[in-house]
């Protein structure tokens, strides 16, 4: 039986309200009266009316985190003409979301670390990040066949593409003020020398 517009929308305040909560006091101190108060709820028993308990909140918290990326993300790739723009696309907009969706990304790296390696959840999350990799992996080697890219090892460019996306996550948490737009800007140029046929 699926929920009622109501149901779902109270769903998704307490969802918000966890993220707000989470990206700004932390895993361990986002308790049920913090989101509650947050979410304007009269009680924490609406909380729990909708979810199992924190773990079961946090797992909705990682997939509407997902769901604003893909949202935010998917569009500039899909727009993009060639691979070299969708791979200018892909850095720049997920870089972006540092900006579009700075709360969202703060709860998410709070969350992921505090589930446990088992949690279906966390496993979920690392098994969509590595089908995406082997998307992405894909891709290039599309790109490399058709003359677009140069010839190099897809799966260490891409490790060392992440890392770097993440290297610019980590200074920005440490820094607010850094500039991830250039940031963002220069990452996509230094990756286009690196992979385009004609450098």
């Amino acid at each position: 039986m699926g929920r009622t517009f109501t149901e779902s929308g109270r769903r998704a305040q307490i969802v918000q309200g966890a993220i707000e909560v989470t990206a700004e006091v932390g895993y361990a101190k986002a308790t049920f009266s913090r989101i509650a108060k947050q979410a304007g709820l009269s009680s924490t028993g609406m909380i729990s009316y909708h979810f199992a308990g924190k773990d079961d909140l946090m797992h909705e918290v990682i997939a509407e985190v997902a769901r604003v990326t893909t949202a935010h993300m998917l569009p500039r790739i899909n727009a993009a003409e060639d691979a070299r723009g969708r791979l200018r696309a892909f850095i720049e907009s997920n870089v972006e979301l540092l900006t579009v969706c700075p709360q969202h990304l703060k709860a998410l790296i709070e969350v992921l670390p505090n589930l446990g390696g088992e949690d279906p959840t966390r496993v979920g999350y690392k098994a969509s990040i590595r089908e995406a990799m082997e998307a992405q992996e894909q891709a290039v080697h599309a790109a490399q066949q058709s003359g677009e890219f140069r010839e190099f090892d897809a799966q260490l460019m891409l490790t060392a593409l992440r890392g770097a996306i993440d290297g610019i996550v980590m200074r920005w948490v440490g820094d607010p003020s850094f500039d991830v737009a250039k940031a963002g800007r220069e990452l996509a140029d230094f990756f286009d020398r690196a992979t385009r046929a004609d450098p």
